[in-house]
């Protein structure tokens, strides 16, 4: 049997990259490894007449019940995105952005990122312990360990929440890392060509009023060093 993390990533016509092909990552592991560190997805879905793009949150669980593993979204009842997500596969992008690059023309500027694809249809999640487990990786997703310091989710907002589950079967994922790629004339014209390497940067924890500044949690003053 092909575990999780050792399917093939693009296994479908919809997931092969076309162009850039160099560029194309081809380990699942490291799939899983970059939505694991990336914060912010985009959904796709088809609203009925048009199509729309979501920012979102999200998590991973690698060992998830679907085909490859479980992607999970979630959002409120009373999002019109929700169900029409339910009526045809979607896609779902998480893009990290590494640097600019600049080269000694405009048509050879370019970005290094790392960025996923992943489409296919998505699922309601009706089991509440697997919603449970779904929410908590969503808080970890932004600050690691933190689910566990909190209270459990009431009963009226488990109602209020929908959760969604995106097989990670049909998946990609390419990466830039490099500087420019210029003409050799444009080299020997001597304008200057590089990167601008781009990073997060996180500010110190700031306490809302009812918080004490003195007791910032470990988990939340250790996100915030991580990005520093």
């Amino acid at each position: 049997m092909t575990t999780a993390t050792a399917a093939p990533l693009s296994p479908t016509p919809r997931t092969s990259p076309t162009r850039g092909r160099n560029r194309t990552v081809a380990e699942r592991d490291h799939l899983l490894a970059f939505l694991d560190e990336a914060l912010l997805a985009h959904l796709g879905v088809w609203a009925g007449g048009h199509p729309v793009v979501l920012p979102t949150a999200y998590a991973v669980d690698p060992d998830g019940p679907d085909e490859g593993g479980s992607l999970y979204l979630h959002g409120s009842v009373g999002a019109g995105w929700l169900a029409r997500a339910l009526e045809h596969d979607v896609c779902v992008t998480v893009t990290e952005l590494d640097g600019l690059v600049a080269a000694r023309s405009g048509f050879h500027h370019s970005m290094n990122y790392r960025s996923a694809v992943v489409i296919g249809r998505a699922r309601r999640v009706e089991d509440e312990q697997e919603r449970r487990h779904a929410l908590d990786l969503v808080v970890d997703q932004m600050i690691p360990g933190r689910s566990a310091s909190l209270r459990p989710p009431t009963r009226k907002e488990l109602a209020a929440t929908v959760v969604l589950a995106l097989p990670l079967a049909e998946a990609s994922m390419k990466r830039r890392a490099e500087g420019p790629v210029d003409d050799p004339e444009d080299i020997a014209a001597g304008i200057w060509g590089g990167v601008i390497p781009l990073r997060r940067v996180a500010g110190g924890p700031v306490s809302d009023q009812d918080s004490d500044p003195s007791r910032v949690p470990a988990d939340v003053a250790d996100r915030a060093a991580g990005f520093r």
